[in-house]
């Protein structure tokens, strides 16, 4: 073992793996370079321990940096063994778990560090939709080394002591560091979105074990499948008084109410995240109106719209699903675009980036419709034109052009209120109504509340075998 036993960087992997799981590898490495006095400096392990572990009994490799030599810098010893455990990741399909506390690129070694940073992106890049790969920041994660993050699936950050940034806060024209913390986890967690999850030391690492245990190993593992003890005909009751906060209605439907959110504090009007389905795991994306905190009082609402975030978020989550075989459901309340300066500015290119990703998505796809669905905003949002297998909708839901009252207004505009009235309420009928959609196919069923989990449930084991034949190409631009 290095000299890492008692030190930040071992006590984390300690916390994180399974007990007396963790097998070191490449304790003895030390740095190469002898410029600028390091040949008189101790880099036990070059700053990094590295190795592999159990996590709930599924074998992960994992590297931690650790500041206490040379601040956790990287150079080109500590990079090899950082590059060495992709390689043998990906060579035994498992995850990658880096956890992150270094003060940059190593001066000492310029060009041999420069060359470090290159390897380790270009690893990243290789085992990409190969096997998922999670950070965590438990202390500096500046300059280059925030794209390790951000190519990255899955980054936690520790709450007070992270700082995740490529610029440092004061580089920034214009701002100061108590001005706006660029750097702080709450800001790349709540603005950027390079952050999934913000908490402390132990949360984050407690989520990691959570995380790693709902993902498929690698993307030749057709999913990832457990044993499910829950009643797969379980009555869901108040679906109908959740549908706002599609968090809730998802842990009802989901085996033992588990729901693994991701990005939780990055474009709200958006939820993803992981559920369970008799056992199996599915990515799930849906629109959120309304946010209810640990009182049940409501605490934020949103318009019944999609943003440019929002859908940013959506793309890359589904992305990642179709990558490792995670079949995908949607809950779709949606009536329109979010009409402001700044999202009007990103919002045809995040539509067409969610289009690309549900439409590309080889994986089952299923659609329950909760509420609205009207106009293009509902198009991009798995609907069964765009690719989605099954389509179910509650009672009470409405598809169509727009809100029939509106319709009415267009069409019979200068007609006296009791024609419009009239007008609104035959548009209801023949093309605002589930019934209407359902009668043209685009519906499959029309489902009762309760009955949610079971349709969902037969509807993604029916769409296990799926298989289909795509257009002969590279890859896609979006």
């Amino acid at each position: 073992m290095s000299n890492g036993n008692d030190n930040s960087a071992m006590l984390r992997i300690a916390k994180l793996v399974d007990e007396n799981s963790f097998m070191e590898i490449g304790s003895l490495v030390t740095a190469r370079s002898t410029d600028f006095n390091l040949a008189n400096t101790d880099t036990p392990s070059d700053g990094v321990i590295t190795g592999h572990g159990l996590i709930d009994g599924n074998l992960v490799f994992i590297y931690s940096q650790d500041a206490s030599v040379l601040g956790g810098t990287i150079g080109e010893m500590h990079a090899k063994k950082i590059t060495a455990m992709y390689d043998m990741a990906m060579k035994m399909g498992a995850p990658v778990v880096g956890l992150l506390d270094c003060a940059g690129i190593r001066l000492q070694e310029s060009v041999d560090a420069l060359e470090a940073f290159g390897a380790i992106y270009a690893k990243q890049a290789a085992a990409s939709g190969v096997v998922p790969q999670i950070s965590a920041v438990f202390g500096t994660c500046g300059g280059g080394l925030a794209v390790v993050p951000a190519l990255s699936d899955f980054t936690y950050a520790q709450a007070d002591k992270a700082k995740l940034f490529i610029n440092s806060p004061n580089a920034i024209a214009g701002n100061r560091i108590d001005k706006c913390d660029t750097s702080a986890a709450s800001f790349q967690s709540a603005e950027t979105g390079t952050v999934d999850g913000v908490g402390t030391e132990d949360e984050i690492l407690a989520n990691i074990r959570q995380l790693v245990t709902v993902l498929p190993a690698n993307n030749a593992d057709g999913g990832c499948i457990t044993e499910c003890m829950d009643d797969l005909n379980r009555a869901c009751e108040n679906l109908d008084t959740m549908k706002g906060d599609p968090r809730y209605v998802l842990s009802e439907i989901s085996d033992g109410h588990l729901f693994v959110e991701v990005k939780a504090d990055y474009a709200k009007e958006m939820v993803a995240g992981f559920i369970k389905l008799d056992g199996m795991t599915v990515g799930a994306v849906a629109n959120c109106t309304e946010i209810y905190d640990a009182n049940g009082s409501l605490a934020e609402s949103f318009d019944v719209a999609l943003s440019a975030r929002g859908c940013n978020k959506a793309a890359e989550f589904i992305t990642f699903c179709d990558a490792f075989d995670i079949p995908v459901v949607s809950l779709t309340n949606v009536a329109g675009f979010r009409a402001t300066m700044c999202s009007e500015k990103n919002l045809a290119k995040a539509l067409g980036r969610l289009a690309y990703a549900f439409a590309n998505a080889a994986v089952p796809k299923v659609n329950l419709i909760m509420d609205k669905a009207y106009g293009s905003a509902y198009a991009v949002m798995n609907s069964k034109s765009l690719g989605a297998d099954m389509v179910f909708a509650w009672p009470d839901a409405k598809a169509g052009m727009m809100d029939a009252a509106m319709a009415a207004k267009i069409m019979y505009a200068g007609e006296p209120a009791s024609v419009i009235e009239e007008k609104a309420a035959e548009y209801d009928a023949r093309q605002g109504s589930i019934g209407a959609a359902a009668a043209r196919g685009y519906v499959d069923r029309i489902i009762d509340y309760p009955d949610t989990r079971k349709y969902l449930i037969a509807a993604v084991e029916m769409l296990y075998t799926k298989r289909i034949d795509q257009p002969n190409k590279k890859h896609g631009t979006k």
